[in-house]
This record gives structure tokens, C-alpha cells and sequence, in this order.
């Protein structure tokens, strides 16, 4: 499943998914969403494979969806343009029912869904200089892939306000100290650390940690799953507006000056 925009391989018990679309801030691309599916469902499968390791080139974890292609969606029925959502949930209800964990090694910083990518996964290692916007408002669109469900629980209702209504970033220290990133430490350590991390759930007995992961998401996988639900219709609805195609236009017109 490796291409110019991703790479999948194998170390050890680790199954490695490098984002490489660098050129556009590692922003997802349907070769790397492709690729998670696969491995997922290869992680499934294989009593070997115990755990998957979410990481990037470049130096920065993931800037969210392709503001290009969200633009071409405008004039697509809603219908489709909910459709085109849920290959992203799709992933993200992956990653939650798949029974082995999934480490975000975070990199520089993540953006949008690049949030929502690394908050779904069950452990997060970030640099300790990143910093994380969920600021789909500036675009006039709303968050997608499960991040208000994923960050309600875990942030007070006025942080997560700030992060998706005012768009401000936030840091990976201040993260770490509400409980929502695993560990932080030096960008050149960062991937290190998330693979320490998976060598240590090697190292405990498998099945025992699938009935755990189950365990700690049941309690509130239907309330997830209805919010991913609320969050589709809510973006299909966003990216056929008129006031997301100026905001997109606009920032899209500004990058390349």
C-alpha cells in the first residue's frame, strides 16, 4: 500500500503508516486513507501485528483535509458530500473498534482533521514545541472525524469553545497537563517514544489488551457514534455554504503569494 504520499511498513510487532504528502503539510489524501483502511483491517487479522504507529515526514504530523478538494465538493449534491465524510469516519470508526492500539506520533503540530486523526488513536506522543488548531471556523466550516466527541470528554466545555469557535491553537504542554496527550518530549524523540510505547503493549499479554481498549471505549461508543453522525451532517451541510467557498478561496489565494 506504499506510494509518494504514504509509506506502510513492518517493525517488529509495529505497523508503521508514515504520511509523506509533505509538500502540502502531510494533508490527508485518499492514498493515505487507503492505506489506513488496509491496515486496519491487516491489523485485524494478524494475531502478530500489536499495535499500529500513526507518524509523518517532513516534520509536521498533519495539516488536515486538502482545502482543494473540499472546494470541489461545494457542488456536489449533500447527499455526496456526506458520503465523502464518512470515508474519513469510516477510518476513525476503525481506529476505535480495532482491538489493538493505535500511537499518533505528533510531530511539529497537527491541523483539523489531522486532530481529529491523532485524538481517535488510544496513546498520543507529541513534540513539546507542536501545538494543535481546530480552527475549521476560520474556513466556515465545523469540526469533523469525531473531534468534539473525542476532546468533550476530556476538555472542559470552554477550552473546547476556544479550540473550535475561536480557532486558537493550543499547546502540546497544556494538553499533556489535561490528561489528552500521553507524553511529551523532543521532536527528534518523538517517534522513539511512540515506538517505546508500542514495545511496552507488545510486551502484555494480547487479548488481554483488545478486551481493555474494548472496555474503555463502550461506555461511550453509541454517543460516539451518533456525534460522528451530527458532525457529517453538519460538514455536508458547511461545504456546499457560500460563506466556507469565500474563506477557503481566500486562504487558498494567500498561500501562494
Amino acid at each position: 500500500m506504499s506510494s509518494d504520499l504514504v509509506e506502510v511498513r513492518r517493525e517488529e510487532s509495529r505497523l508503521v503508516i508514515v504520511n509523506k504528502n509533505v509538500s502540502r503539510r502531510n494533508a490527508l489524501s485518499v492514498p493515505y486513507y487507503e492505506a489506513l483502511m488496509h491496515s486496519v483491517t491487516e491489523a485485524e487479522e494478524d494475531d502478530s501485528i500489536r499495535s499500529i504507529v500513526l507518524c509523518s515526514e517532513g516534520g509536521y504530523f498533519c495539516s488536515g483535509g486538502d482545502l482543494n478538494g473540499l472546494i470541489k465538493r461545494r457542488n456536489m449534491p449533500i447527499e455526496d458530500r456526506s458520503k465523502s465524510i464518512d470515508i474519513f469516519h469510516n477510518i476513525i470508526r476503525g481506529i476505535r473498534k480495532l482491538k489493538k492500539p493505535v500511537i499518533a506520533a505528533v510531530e511539529g503540530g497537527a491541523a483539523g482533521a489531522g486532530v481529529s486523526l491523532a485524538v481517535a488513536c488510544d496513546f498520543v506522543v507529541m513534540d513539546r514545541a507542536a501545538k494543535v488548531s481546530i480552527a475549521y471556523v476560520k474556513m466556515g466550516l465545523v469540526p469533523d472525524g469525531g473531534a468534539t466527541a473525542n476532546l468533550h470528554s476530556a476538555l472542559p466545555k470552554q477550552l473546547l469553545g476556544e479550540l473550535c469557535m475561536l480557532g486558537q491553537p493550543i499547546t502540546a504542554d497544556r494538553l499533556y497537563g489535561l490528561g489528552v496527550v500521553n507524553a511529551v518530549t523532543d521532536a527528534d524523540k518523538v517517534y522513539s517514544t511512540a515506538c517505546e510505547l508500542a514495545d511496552k503493549i507488545a510486551a502484555s499479554p494480547a487479548r488481554t489488551i483488545g478486551n481493555i481498549k474494548e472496555m474503555i471505549n463502550a461506555p461511550t461508543e453509541q454517543a460516539f457514534l451518533d456525534q460522528l453522525d451530527r458532525e457529517r451532517d453538519a460538514m455536508a451541510f458547511a461545504l456546499g455554504s457560500e460563506e466556507s467557498t469565500e474563506r477557503i478561496m481566500a486562504f487558498l489565494s494567500k498561500s501562494k503569494k
